[in-house]
């Protein structure tokens, strides 16, 4: 878009802290999408693997149960009815030293748990980055909107007149969003409901607070 009012000269005309928004900006949405792809294709094997888990208990031996759960080390399954079957046979071997301690069902109990919280906090793995992007990105988009509205007034003021090409992008979403949210807020508190624009308004009631 070559309009003065466009990203194209909005980035052209922008400092280094404008510009610096907003690929901190740009990264930060990558990092979360790339996080979210990541998860999503996650999720569509576990849930794969959980559906073949059904298959393990309707089998003549461990073994074979073990085979049908395939051979992917990662399998969270698979991985959790070797621990069960290593605890088990750990307490056995080592019964001696071990049976005053714990019995044999404290001691698998205990395997299986580990296992299920390593696999966890593997699947956990990104959330934080989400989280941290998700706190922050409001305030640092925040900061690079009253960073543009401050040089737009710094342009108003050193041309000497307040002309609209004198006024960054920036000023005219917030002042286009201010009047759209003001006008909502007018038809809640009047009528209770919020009245959406458009030629067919309709009323969307709201519950007041």
């Amino acid at each position: 878009m070559d309009s003065q009012f466009g990203l194209m000269h909005v980035w052209q005309q922008g400092d280094f802290v404008t510009k610096a928004v907003a690929i901190l900006l740009v990264g930060m949405s990558l990092a979360s999408w790339i996080v979210i792809l990541v998860k999503a294709f996650d999720i569509v094997r576990y849930k794969r693997m959980a559906r073949r888990s059904a298959d393990f208990w309707h089998s003549e031996d461990f073994a074979t149960a073990l085979d049908k759960l395939g051979k992917d080390d990662a399998n969270p399954f698979r991985v959790l009815a070797l621990e069960g079957r290593e605890a088990a046979a750990h307490h056995r071997n080592t019964k001696a030293h071990l049976h005053d301690a714990l019995d044999v069902s404290d001691w698998i109990t205990r395997a299986l748990r580990n296992t299920i919280d390593e696999f966890t906090a593997r699947l956990q793995t990104g959330l934080a980055i989400l989280a941290s992007v998700g706190s922050t990105a409001p305030f640092i988009g925040l900061f690079g909107t009253v960073w543009g509205i401050y040089h737009a007034l710094m342009s108003i003021g050193s041309a000497g007149q307040a002309t609209i090409d004198k006024v960054a992008g920036p000023i005219k979403f917030v002042l286009t969003k201010l009047n759209s949210f003001a006008h909502d807020l007018h038809a809640y508190f009047v009528t209770g409901a919020r009245v959406q624009a458009g030629g067919d308004a309709t009323v969307v009631a709201l519950k007041k607070g």
